[in-house]
């Protein structure tokens, strides 16, 4: 079990992104599911659904029953920097943790609903514990073990899958960033492989690279480059530490 940690500094809201009661997620699901004997609560969530480049990466958590640390948000409220704050306090926090990864090769060949059934397969794979119930954000239930709850909004409310949500997010943004050393046109370090008007420019002027996707509607139009050879994913970069 990780050792204590000391809390993360208080969020400050910026722009229009606001921090409330609504905005921080909760256990008293899994207070819940403890007190009726689920030793072992896994919450999922997953990350780069919707990019046009890279890989697929699903986080998977358990926290522990009695401590909490302050900050653990859904990853999309809080800014690039207090993500990578807060990552080493949640994966130090967590019980057990890990994420998973479908290559932007297996989404292509697999299919995207395909491919995030893989990414959480891995995900629970590498937890090493076997999970008496898993938590995932969203109406679908991609993991099919039969001890799925499934939590609109989930990782807004529930902590467990909050904490997935920011393991997942770091980890899939540590990937594109190393990737826009080799491909610095796209802006990937800024876009994580997601469109924005830079990214889509860079399409055009350049075509895709070898981490596109190329099956993806978007690329029916556009030439496809080789630009380099496929780049090994480290397990260091999403493994437990």
């Amino acid at each position: 079990m990780a050792a204590a940690v000391s809390t993360s500094p208080l969020l400050r809201p910026a722009g229009k992104r606001r921090i409330t009661r609504k905005t921080v997620p909760g256990r008293s699901l899994e207070q819940s599911l403890w007190a009726q004997g689920n030793s072992i609560v896994v919450g999922l969530d997953e990350v780069g659904r919707g990019a046009w480049a890279g890989p697929l990466a699903i986080g998977a958590a358990v926290i522990p029953k009695d401590r909490r640390i302050n900050g653990v948000r859904d990853s999309k409220l809080l800014r690039e920097p207090e993500r990578e704050r807060l990552y080493a306090k949640v994966a130090q926090w967590c019980e057990y943790w890990h994420v998973g990864v479908a290559s932007q090769q297996e989404c292509d060949a697999l299919g995207m609903s395909a491919a995030q059934k893989l990414a959480a397969r891995r995900a629970l794979a590498g937890l090493g514990v076997v999970p008496d119930v898993v938590l995932v954000d969203g109406n679908w239930d991609f993991v099919g073990t039969g001890n799925v709850q499934r939590l609109i909004k989930g990782d807004a409310m529930c902590l467990t899958i909050a904490a997935a949500s920011v393991l997942a997010k770091v980890t899939r943004d540590r990937m594109m960033r190393d990737e826009d050393q080799h491909f610095p046109a796209y802006c990937f370090a800024d876009n994580k492989g997601y469109p924005c008007p830079k990214h889509q420019a860079a399409l055009l002027a350049h075509g895709p690279t070898t981490i596109h996707r190329r099956t993806w509607v978007f690329m029916d139009h556009l030439p496809w480059a080789i630009r380099r050879s496929v780049v090994d994913i480290q397990p260091a970069l999403f493994d437990n530490p």
